[in-house]
């Protein structure tokens, strides 16, 4: 887990170095591509895709859980482009209390007085985050609150999309991310400008793929609750790339909120009942599987 952490900090700090230069949806589709790349022999093992695409179960939800994991990719990479990298996160790791927060909606959980304390903590970091004295711009808010809400997403919709396999919900997550990359990049395409970024474009991918399959594996080996609370040592790798790689120093506010919303999660984290495991697990509340 914190292996895959690590990994995804890399991702987004190329990701970051990469939008610097090129459109969100070129680095989005090139990065697609290079995912698809390397994972094909994990892709195709599991017979005709076309067939597995048309015989997935529930395929509304698991539509509109593509559309969500696209979203946030998009609005990730839009609020690096105008925040620094560990703000970014910050605002990302409040996610999970948004799934507590909607989940009696949505999910008909019952949620304690404790854990409805804890999330309201969490909301006051949130709000210490977006206060103006920050390193942050007004779209880059916004590219923030709208992928952390698209994140959350993801994280109710695979608790009723279970039973679909792991390599099938990263297939429809590449497929739809390539398919808006490929529909969007014309409109802002960049010739890349050396054999360097196309090297960079082509790690961003295969990071991000080395990320993903370290947490799945993680959630494989151990409960959530076990692994979930290492998700937060992302914000200090963006702390530290975003000092080495952008020069970003991380104002008091920012660690204030990130204090909160890291203390709230982990309390949440703590509350939550403990259940018996059904394989298999595609994705587990409170871990960051996209981006």
């Amino acid at each position: 887990m914190l292996l895959g952490m690590a990994a995804f900090a890399g991702n987004d700090a190329i990701g970051k170095w990469l939008v610097a230069d090129y459109g969100v949806a070129q680095v989005i589709l090139l990065r697609s591509l290079a995912a698809g790349l390397l994972m094909a022999p994990l892709l195709l093992r599991g017979g005709r895709v076309v067939a597995r695409i048309r015989a997935a179960p529930r395929p509304r939800l698991q539509a509109l859980r593509a559309i969500c994991a696209t979203a946030e990719v998009f609005c990730f990479y839009l609020a690096v482009s105008h925040m620094p990298l560990a703000d970014v996160m910050a605002f990302w790791m409040a996610a999970p209390i948004y799934v507590v927060a909607i989940s009696p909606l949505l999910l008909g959980e019952r949620v304690g007085a404790r854990t409805w304390a804890a999330v309201a903590v969490g909301f006051a970091g949130v709000l210490i985050l977006l206060a103006p004295s920050l390193q942050v711009s007004g779209p880059g808010v916004v590219f923030a609150l709208l992928g952390t809400a698209a994140f959350a997403a993801i994280m109710v919709l695979g608790r009723s999309l279970r039973e679909t396999p792991d390599r099938d919900l990263v297939l429809f997550q590449l497929a739809a991310a390539a398919g808006a990359g490929l529909l969007l990049a014309p409109f802002d395409w960049q010739p890349v400008q050396s054999s360097g970024d196309l090297a960079l474009l082509f790690l961003l991918g295969v990071v991000a793929t080395v990320a993903h399959m370290l947490v799945t594996r993680a959630l494989k080996l151990a409960d959530a609750s076990v692994v979930a609370p290492l998700q937060y040592s992302l914000l200090v790798w963006g702390a530290v790339l975003g000092f080495l790689i952008f020069g970003d120093i991380p104002a008091p506010g920012m660690m204030l909120g990130a204090a909160l919303i890291v203390g709230s999660g982990l309390i949440v984290l703590r509350r939550a009942p403990r259940v018996a495991p059904e394989p298999p697990v595609p994705a587990q509340p409170g871990v960051r599987q996209s981006g």
